[in-house]
């Protein structure tokens, strides 16, 4: 049975229909929230020639308040996962507003994660874990990319973590 859906896992995808980004939040139950506006004096993205800008963007809880607290203090290492992973839908419904089909996204190039954290905490790859997971899981290999996780004494509005990130699009 277990070599059945192995086989499956890989027939599948090669035979079948590739699915849309838009298809795969959908089949995860995932429903884009409206892009966060920017919360001082800048914008969401800048766009130069094929690559997109993204400012830092923080994570939402499922009461749209923003999930805050310090790694290693007032937060577990799975709820900052969550975190990271709430911030990649924010950044993805960014990508929509931006682009109006997800599909135009050619790779996820360079991902930049800060956390909130104590002083001792050093878990801040899988903390970041949630966003590039997400990322991989709604553009396939286009969501692979380069990442940076680091630690923040403070970020604002005390959120749990903040990512920016650049991506490369089809003309």
């Amino acid at each position: 049975m277990k070599h059945l859906l192995i086989f499956i896992a890989f027939i599948i995808p090669v035979f079948g229909k590739a699915q849309s980004p838009e298809e795969k939040l959908m089949q995860m139950g995932i429903t884009l929230p409206a892009a966060p506006n920017p919360a001082a004096n800048y914008v969401n993205v800048v766009r130069t020639g094929n690559l997109l800008y993204l400012a830092g963007k923080g994570p939402n809880g499922p009461d749209g308040k923003y999930i805050t607290g310090k790694l290693g203090q007032d937060l577990t290492i799975e709820q900052g996962y969550e975190a990271a992973k709430s911030v990649a839908v924010n950044q993805i419904a960014v990508l929509k507003t931006e682009l109006g089909d997800l599909s135009k996204v050619k790779r996820i190039i360079k991902v930049n994660g800060m956390i909130n954290t104590t002083p001792d905490f050093t878990d801040h790859s899988k903390v970041m874990n949630g966003f590039s997971d997400m990322m991989v899981a709604v553009f396939g290999e286009k969501g692979k990319h380069a990442r940076s996780s680091v630690g923040m004494c403070s970020l604002p509005f005390n959120i749990a973590v903040e990512v920016e990130l650049i991506v490369e699009v089809e003309d």
